[in-house]
């Protein structure tokens, strides 16, 4: 599922019941469980378990596999974030552009004094300065500032809102 349809699913699924949030939270313990394994763990049916777990899928709550991959086990070890300043009538020409290079690996238009914060992973110091001539190669980028991720604090986690009941 792509763009807008896929953030509008996102967007309208938020009637989560209990037995869903067991389910992600049973697989945030366990992401190589097995449906049997999970019905078992939960004391709900195989059935019941799939249904939920296609559901789940068809509304967009699983992120690909690809974002479990470490990039640092693929030899680029450096993640930086790049606040980077365009010409907003160029943001979809510079978007397209920055998905073409590879170490750019995720990217957010924002509000505030930067217009996209773009993700990048590196071999080292040079590889980095490389990289950053690539961005700033792209027509209609104006600036763009690098701050180098010294360690990460809080890993990416979404338990804690598993157990949230806001809305």
């Amino acid at each position: 599922m792509e763009g807008e349809a896929y953030l509008l699913l996102l967007r309208t699924m938020n009637d989560l019941d209990e037995t869903d949030r067991r389910l992600l939270d049973a697989l945030v313990q366990d992401p190589k469980a097995t449906t049997v394994a999970l019905a078992t763990t939960l004391g709900l049916s195989r059935n019941t378990v799939q249904a939920r777990m296609t559901r789940l899928e068809n509304h967009g709550a699983f992120l690909s596999f690809e974002r479990r991959i470490n990039p640092a086990a693929l030899g680029y070890p450096l993640t930086s974030f790049v606040h980077i300043h365009v010409q907003q009538k160029k943001l979809g020409e510079i978007t397209t552009a920055l998905a073409r290079i590879p170490e750019v690996v995720e990217a957010h238009g924002l509000s505030g004094t930067a217009d996209i914060l773009a993700s990048v992973v590196a071999r080292g110091a040079e590889d980095l300065f490389r990289v950053h001539g690539a961005i700033m190669d792209i027509d209609g980028i104006e600036r763009a500032d690098t701050s180098l991720s010294m360690a990460e604090l809080i890993p990416h986690r979404m338990r804690p809102l598993l157990g949230s009941r806001e809305p």
